[in-house]
């Protein structure tokens, strides 16, 4: 997995550095502030760029003294600085653009600029689309998040074609500025984007897609004698997760037993969910009197009540840290 990703990266970095040279080219031949932006925003492809490529290698590496969760955070880390690049550049942008509007200065060969644009955004635009499915294959949040951001570029670049089209044929040099403007409007919307979920990842905030993700492995292998599972909660380093969770079992099962219904548990997990899985298990004795109403094991020789109904597992009350007896009284 570390070198499909390694791979794509590199592959991000050369183009990245590409179309650079090809931007700027564009700009200094037409000395236009929109098509400065679109240059701009390609020097923070290059660093970010730079940086993801040493945050996959580094969250590849294996756990240590020092990293007892392994390096998988550096994903997020990553995305925030890439998404923090970006709302820089959106705000030179409007300096930038701010000051066009006051000194109007002439745009020369817009038509080849426009052609050099266009090309680099189409060739941003196809990478964005194949790096953003191989993060999402891949768990990958920095694969994910440079292919959002080149298809942000792509996109800039779209609409930046047909501004400068707009400026060619009116002669209107003014709206180069007001043009530059919206684009950068965008661009620190995207960076916030990317900051916002860094920053969520940064502080474990729930991963609705893992969970949904274990829980779905866990509904499809329940066993009867798995009485309930709760207190369950999914934390993504990179391409990998840590799962701690609650397993309810008889209370009159022996050490062994139990020990073998933990590694059970473990197992679904590790086999059915990709990348490296962590799985805690803390184990919890039913509860006679309260456990009865919705345990499912029809042999059981010290039940004291009917089976009231069986209990679906879901998100919401896998994540409580409570039994799930407490759902059958709340009807």
């Amino acid at each position: 997995m570390y070198s499909e990703r390694k791979k794509w990266i590199v592959l991000s970095v050369i183009v990245s550095v590409v179309l650079l040279m090809v931007k700027f080219y564009a700009y200094y031949i037409t000395n236009s502030t929109a098509i400065l932006t679109d240059a701009l925003e390609s020097i923070v492809n290059v660093i970010a760029s730079g940086f993801a490529f040493y945050s996959i290698y580094l969250s590849a590496q294996p756990k240590d003294e020092n990293h007892p969760y392994g390096h998988g955070k550096i994903e997020f880390f990553s995305a925030g600085i890439e998404g923090t690049l970006i709302m820089l550049a959106g705000v030179f942008i409007i300096y930038r653009a701010i000051y066009g509007l006051f000194v109007i200065e002439p745009l020369e060969h817009l038509p080849t600029g426009m052609f050099l644009v266009g090309i680099s955004g189409l060739i941003n635009g196809l990478l964005g689309l194949v790096l953003y499915k191989k993060g999402k294959a891949l768990h990958s949040l920095t694969l994910e998040a440079d292919g959002r951001h080149l298809q942000t570029d792509a996109v800039s670049s779209l609409v930046l074609l047909v501004g400068v089209g707009v400026i060619y044929w009116t002669g209107l040099y003014m709206l180069d500025s007001v043009f530059s403007l919206f684009f950068a409007g965008y661009i620190l919307y995207n960076g916030y984007l990317l900051v916002r979920k860094s920053v969520a990842g940064l502080m474990d905030e729930t991963n609705p897609i893992a969970m949904a993700d274990a829980v779905k492995v866990l509904n499809l292998s329940r066993k009867n004698n798995w009485i309930d599972i709760h207190n369950m909660r999914v934390q993504q380093y990179g391409p990998d997760k840590h799962i701690d969770l609650h397993l309810t079992l008889p209370y009159y099962y022996d050490l062994k037993k139990v020990h073998d219904e933990v590694e059970e548990v473990e197992d679904v997990l590790k086999e059915n969910l990709p990348g490296y899985i962590e799985v805690f298990v803390h184990v919890d004795p039913c509860v006679p009197f309260k456990c009865c109403h919705y345990c499912q094991i029809t042999d059981c020789k010290v039940r004291e009540y009917e089976m009231i109904k069986r209990v679906r597992w879901n998100a919401v009350n896998m994540a409580k840290n409570q039994k799930h007896y407490h759902d059958l009284t709340k009807r």
